[in-house]
Formats: structure tokens, sequence, C-alpha cells
């Protein structure tokens, strides 16, 4: 296994409780759009066995072309020692980088496709928006919708609706409004459905979906392919 050191080059604060780091890229570093990497913190390999509390999961919000690798994520008052760790960083502090892969790479099918995600799970959306804007072939159009409840909607410059690029952007700020357009959008029986947030908001938004009669190959999970199966095991009616 490979592991990336590089330092923070830019701290972006998003909203008082979501911070982006941006990190320098390190030669060789290599990810595709809806990648997501292991970030670890000073320390995690000191020992005989790694820390797992120094590490976690997250997705990286930025395209190779940007030459930087921007992770976003919230960062709460009360929060876990990893995360008041990475809000005491700074500039030139440096971080390791290891386990990239992409669950949720863009699929140009021709078809309609709906990014559907709570709070900071838009970051894993951001460079797939990005790829569409870039080359946006052999797919009809996006249709995003976010839920956020502080109502500190990210990435407002990108996720803006565009008629000429056939990019539409929706924010709610309650489940109730979220789970109604969830089911307007289901009425597209072809398209493809892409869900990234929380395992809870994983599984309601795949029962919602799979109640309006998507089937599981056409819902896209930010998940290793083996663990599709825990989520999408649903048999649907005839």
């Amino acid at each position: 296994m490979q592991i990336y050191w590089t330092k923070i080059n830019k701290i972006i604060e998003e909203t008082p409780e979501v911070k982006t780091y941006m990190l320098d890229r390190p030669e060789g570093f290599t990810w595709e759009e809806g990648a997501h990497t292991h970030l670890a913190l000073k320390g995690f390999n000191a020992g005989d066995k790694p820390n797992r509390g120094l590490v976690r999961h997250m997705s990286i919000m930025t395209l190779p072309h940007e030459n930087s690798i921007g992770i976003t994520t919230r960062i709460r008052e009360q929060c876990s020692e990893y995360k008041m760790i990475l809000r005491n960083l700074e500039v030139g502090d440096k971080v390791a980088l290891f386990k990239t892969h992409s669950n949720v790479p863009l699929k140009r099918e021709g078809k309609n496709v709906y990014l559907l995600s709570s709070g900071v799970g838009l970051a894993t959306f951001r460079p797939l928006v990005l790829d569409y804007f870039g080359h946006p072939e052999n797919v009809t159009k996006i249709h995003s919708l976010n839920i956020d409840s502080s109502r500190e909607f990210l990435f407002t410059d990108i996720f803006e609706t565009s008629r000429e690029k056939e990019f539409t952007s929706q924010f709610v700020d309650n489940r109730q409004d979220y789970y109604e357009e969830v089911k307007s959008l289901a009425s597209d029986k072809g398209g493809l459905f892409y869900v990234v947030g929380s395992d809870e908001f994983l599984r309601q938004n795949i029962d919602v979906l799979s109640d309006q009669g998507i089937k599981p190959e056409q819902i896209m999970l930010d998940k290793r392919e083996q663990q599709r199966p825990t989520f999408l095991s649903i048999e649907l009616p005839m």
C-alpha cells in the first residue's frame, strides 16, 4: 500500500461548520470523478498497528486538472478527536492519503442522471458535475437535489441551474420536501440515481426509489461493490 504524505496549501471556511482542505497533489497521485480516499493524520502509523482513530474515509471534491486535492468536511463544535485535530491543522501541515478509489464515476449511457445528497455529501458530486460540464457527451441531463437543514448550502457557484448546460440544481431544508421531490424525479423510469449520505440516508432513498419502481441497477451508491447487496437486496414487484 502506497502512502502519500502531502501538505495543506489552503483552508476554505465554506460555512461556520464546514471546511475545505486543499492539499498539494503528490507526484503519481491520480483519481477520477466520484473518488474517495483515506485521509490520515500525523501519528496514525507510528505504532505497531495503524491508529484507526486517526483515519477517515473522505470524498475528493476536485478533479485532477484543478491540480489540488480538495477535501470538504463538516466539523461541529462537539466532535471526535479526529475532527478536533483536523480543525486545528494549518496551512503547511502534512496529512497522508492512501487507498483512493471511485465507486461513483459518471456513467455515460445516454440517460438522465439524478444526484441525491445530504449536506456535505454534495462534495462527492461536485467533480461529477464539473466533468459533465467539460464533457457532456452521452449524458442527457443532470439534476442535483440536496437537503441541508442548516440552510448553509454548499458550492452554489457550481450547483446553479443552467438551461444551456442541461443542468438543474435544487436545495431543500426539510425531509418532507426532499422526499416528495425524490418521488417526482423517480417518474423517470429510465434514469440513473446517485445517492450520497449516511447509511440511514441511503436506505431511506432506496426505499422511496424502489417504491416508485426504480430498479437496483439504476441506483449508484458510494459503496464498494461487495457492500451494495447490503443496501440493494430489495425485491421489487413485477
